[in-house]
């Protein structure tokens, strides 16, 4: 077996063993002797009912992630052994052990994940294929990536989960793509079930609850097929007309530069147009969207769920009071109350180092408020304006709108 021992020649005491649906005869021979070594396991009650737990402390995973973490805390050090489905490192429990433990005290071994399985049946390249996780999330996340000719594998929480997913399918006008429900792969029930987004109606089809979902993406000849790229159509978005429009959207974006795992505050949000798009633009990117306004705080919800968003963070207050004890930003976004007192200095001090922060004005206050501003801290004064061809008559006509100045800053390191 391969030496485990960390640098300092210490072995880890928590050992993450990837099983697959059949048990214990998933495990390769080192996993094995692990598990045939270990004295105290704790597995999911549907792992266990599978395995001889012999005269081992067998702890069945009935309690939440935060209970579990507090657990291996108080019996930090001790010989622990967790059996996890597929790869605890792929959408599983294993990202979560190293952040609260560390790397140097845990040791991993995959199994096939369920991705891996699902792509070798179906045939399908990993690497050209969208994975994701529904698991324990909203099933609207499948939404972000509805586009003609991808092709996604999702974890599933139920056999109920295929049923919402084909309903946004259909919705979204890809009711044609091909489903395939592949159950208990690697085990004595393994079945897989394939038929179009548009043939499963809510409720009327049963699946088991053990079950990886992947979509062929077809769309539908009158889809509206919304691309990554931000400057996503206006009326993609629920609006009552406080939106940032398309080619001013895309302009911001371009300077708010979104990047994986990167969190933005939108002060202002509006409808959520530039939270969204963020969230869209870059794996993992995070926002949190703050409005004053009730209404646009719901329309921004339905919008987040409808655009594959939805742990988008809406916060209803005013700013800068609602930015008080939030997470500190890699990007601030101000769209409005760029004139309010305090806003912007509150902003400026919770971004990081390095982070950037974009402004757009509209009005001849706010516009003054951002010149005086970049003299103190510089940055970057673009001058948009946008006009739409629309009918004169017999004719067409160019109908501009209003400009807005757009300030880009960098926060200097130090």
């Amino acid at each position: 077996m391969a030496d485990m021992s960390t640098q300092d020649g210490v072995m880890p005491w928590l050992t993450l063993l990837g099983v697959g649906d059949n048990g214990l005869d998933s495990l390769a021979p080192p996993a094995r002797a692990l598990f045939d070594a270990a004295r105290t396991v704790i597995a999911p009650a549907r792992v266990l009912a599978e395995i001889d737990a012999g005269d081992r402390e067998v702890i069945p995973w009935t309690f939440g992630v935060r209970q579990t973490i507090e657990l291996l805390l108080e019996r930090r050090g001790e010989p622990i052994t967790i059996l996890a489905t597929g790869d605890p490192m792929h959408f599983g429990i294993g990202a979560t052990m190293m952040r609260h433990i560390g790397a140097d005290e845990i040791r991993v071994i995959p199994t096939p994940s369920a991705f891996s399985l699902a792509a070798a049946r179906l045939g399908w390249a990993q690497q050209e294929v969208a994975m994701i996780s529904l698991h324990g999330r909203s099933v609207h996340a499948l939404a972000a990536h509805l586009q003609p000719g991808n092709r996604i594998i999702a974890l599933t929480s139920t056999g109920r989960t295929i049923c919402e997913a084909a309903d946004i399918l259909v919705a979204r006008g890809f009711g044609g793509s091909r489903i395939a429900v592949l159950e208990h792969m690697g085990g004595r029930r393994e079945k897989i079930v394939e038929m179009a987004a548009r043939d499963i109606r809510s409720g009327s089809a049963e699946f088991a609850a053990f079950n990886t979902l992947a979509v062929d993406c077809i769309a539908d000849p009158d889809a509206a097929c919304l691309s990554p790229v931000p400057g996503l159509p206006d009326d993609a978005f629920e609006h009552d007309g406080q939106l940032t429009k398309r080619e001013i959207r895309a302009a911001t974006l371009a300077h708010l530069g979104p990047m994986p795992g990167a969190l933005l505050w939108d002060v202002g949000a509006g409808n959520g147009s530039i939270a969204i798009e963020w969230m869209r633009a870059a794996r993992g990117a995070r926002a949190v969207a703050m409005e004053t306004d009730a209404e646009r705080v719901e329309r921004i919800a339905a919008n987040a769920m409808a655009l594959g968003t939805p742990t988008l963070d809406i916060r209803h207050g005013e700013a800068p009071l609602v930015l008080e004890g939030l997470e500190a930003p890699d990007a601030v976004f101000i769209g409005g109350g760029m004139s309010e007192e305090g806003v912007f200095e509150a902003a400026w001090a919770a971004l990081k180092p390095g982070g950037r922060l974009v402004a757009n004005a509209v009005t001849v206050e706010s516009e003054a408020r951002i010149f005086a501003l970049r003299e103190h801290f510089g940055g970057e004064l673009v001058r948009l304006q946008v006009s739409r061809a629309e009918p004169v008559g017999r004719f067409m006509g160019w109908k501009p709108m209003m400009p807005v100045t757009l300030w880009s800053v960098r926060k200097a390191f130090g």
